[in-house]
């Protein structure tokens, strides 16, 4: 895409064509019968139409640069050299082993032991399969990631990595219902003559390769802990594909937010985004200052420009537009104020503006000239729409917008005294050892507002205050139960105690009908007939 030269699709393979290649279901189909041999370097070359590798001397340009037939060699070590290493364990030296007691009198106490990292055993396929399927088109992603959580074992990395994943995971309590994508037929998207059949993701095919070969299961702070690792296969798929891969469920809220707008790909790259979201039916147009070379453009009509001369330009447009009505309201001002101030009135968002979509913002500063974070920030200063799209990351690597702070963070700091306010974060499918997210922003009259959100807020504590008073009359109803069966019981013990004491009235009575039987009878202590006695006595 560098100017001056006759425009390919992909370097070194000018036949070539990304629809062609989309619609080929048999190229797909061979595609990923290599890469189920582990045979990424032949997948790549017949999806691009590559030469041979011996008359291939294109050098892959990114974390390292490499060749194919280098990666390939790479991927054949497998496990070897801690290339499959993406989760640890912190672990502290023995006591023994810590620093020795310092000899200067002003330190009393030893510096405490470094710690180490330790790697974990790699999870198991089924853990890898889940975390895809959770990007699946065919498939809910809440319910995915429920799925992926509740089927986990309680301590496993599964279960770090799932409560990792929904812990970020956000959509607004007002937008929540319209942007909860249901997962979509695979008969719809195997049928060639349905409307609704989903373009191919072919991006996601190769990602998921590359999870399952380098054992990825997602991240989770145990991933975040060994700093910004990677492989040799990430090059690759950044030149053919691009930095992240979108997914069903991101391709479908943006084009949900955008409303029939356009969406900005600003700072485009290869345009593979742009090139999803226009097979997803959303108006996106690619903006790029062909700075970086890459080896594949999807599109063929991304426009050369600085990204923010080209917002600059677009925001004229409709300061034209106002420029009548901020006069107005200088001159019902001026009555007010002797000297009224220079500047101009700082103009609500344009709600007809396109959306921006920054994939993967670089940070800048240090080697990489310019300021940190400069690039995002005059990005949002030239701006004037209301709908912000950022892919980046989300556990603060420092590998896009600002180093140490997520997308997130950074638009509450510095951006949320503008109105600006985060309705959307959702994970999207990571390359071993990163952790990508699509944020979204909204402010002025799209922004939910903050007076609704806080009515839906108290309608959920009343829902709660509900529920809480249910259990309540249900642990009331289950004591008065309990009561009762007390009261039957007690009841009982009395009935058996009035049982008793008639039993022991009627033995009462036995003995006392017995003693009067026996007044006539023998005398107890002779033994003689008294009757007897009586007559002799006369």
């Amino acid at each position: 895409m560098a100017p001056g030269k006759p425009f390919v699709y992909c370097e070194g393979a000018p036949s070539w064509n990304p629809t062609t290649y989309i619609a080929d279901t048999a190229l797909h189909e061979r595609a990923e019968a290599l890469l189920a041999s582990d045979n990424l370097q032949s997948a790549i070359a017949v999806s691009f139409s590559l030469p041979p590798p011996r008359r291939d001397p294109y050098v892959y340009h990114a974390i390292v640069s490499v060749t194919l037939p280098e990666v390939q060699h790479v991927v054949s070590l497998g496990r070897q050299n801690g290339l499959h290493s993406w989760y640890f364990a912190p672990t502290s030296p023995s006591p023994s082993a810590s620093a020795p007691e310092p000899s200067s009198p002003s330190s009393s106490k030893p510096a405490p032991p470094q710690q180490t990292l330790t790697p974990l055993p790699p999870p198991p396929r089924a853990d890898i399969d889940a975390y895809l399927s959770i990007f699946d088109p065919s498939t809910s992603t809440p319910s995915a990631l429920k799925t992926f959580l509740s089927n986990a074992k309680k301590g496993s990395l599964r279960a770090e990595i799932a409560s990792y994943l929904l812990s970020k995971r956000y959509l607004h309590p007002l937008l929540s219902t319209p942007l909860t994508i249901p997962k979509h037929s695979k008969k719809a998207s195997s049928s060639a003559s349905n409307p609704n059949k989903l373009p191919p993701n072919p991006y996601l095919t190769f990602l998921n390769w590359s999870a399952r070969n380098l054992e990825w299961a997602g991240p989770s702070p145990s991933s975040a802990l060994a700093g910004n690792r990677a492989h040799h296969v990430l090059p690759i798929l950044m030149h053919h594909f691009g930095c992240a891969c979108p997914s069903h469920e991101a391709l479908c809220v943006l084009r949900i937010l955008a409303a029939g707008r356009e969406v900005l790909d600003m700072g485009s790259g290869g345009g593979y985004w742009t090139f999803m979201l226009r097979g997803y039916g959303v108006r996106a147009v690619a903006v790029d200052n062909a700075q970086s070379a890459w080896r594949v453009t999807w599109v063929s009509d991304t426009v050369i420009a600085d990204g923010v001369e080209y917002l600059r330009k677009r925001g004229k447009r409709r300061q034209s537009k106002s420029q009548s009505q901020s006069q107005l309201q200088l001159q019902s001002q001026s009555q007010s104020s002797s000297s009224p101030s220079s500047k101009n009135t700082k103009l609500d968002p344009d709600p007809e503006e396109a959306v921006l979509l920054l994939v993967y913002p670089i940070v800048g500063g240090a080697l990489a000239g310019g300021t940190e974070g400069g690039f995002t920030r005059a990005m949002l200063d030239a701006y004037t729409g209301d709908t912000l799209a950022v892919v980046g990351t989300q556990n603060r690597n420092g590998y896009t917008g600002f180093r140490g702070e997520s997308m997130d963070e950074y638009m509450e700091r510095e951006r949320s005294s503008e109105g600006w306010v985060k309705i959307v974060q959702i994970a999207l499918p990571s390359f071993p050892g990163k952790d990508e997210a699509l944020f979204v922003f909204q402010r002025g009259a799209r922004a939910p507002a903050k007076e609704k959100e806080k009515e839906k807020e108290k309608e959920k504590e009343k829902e709660k205050e509900k529920e809480k008073e249910k259990e309540k009359e249900k642990e009331k109803e289950k004591e008065k139960e309990k009561e009762k069966e007390k009261e039957k019981e007690k009841e009982k013990e009395k009935e058996k105690e009035k049982e008793k004491e008639k039993e022991k009235e009627k033995e009462k009575e036995k003995e006392k009908d017995a003693g009067v039987d026996g007044d006539g009878g023998e005398d107890k202590n002779t033994g003689k007939d008294s009757s007897n006695d009586n007559k002799e006595g006369a």
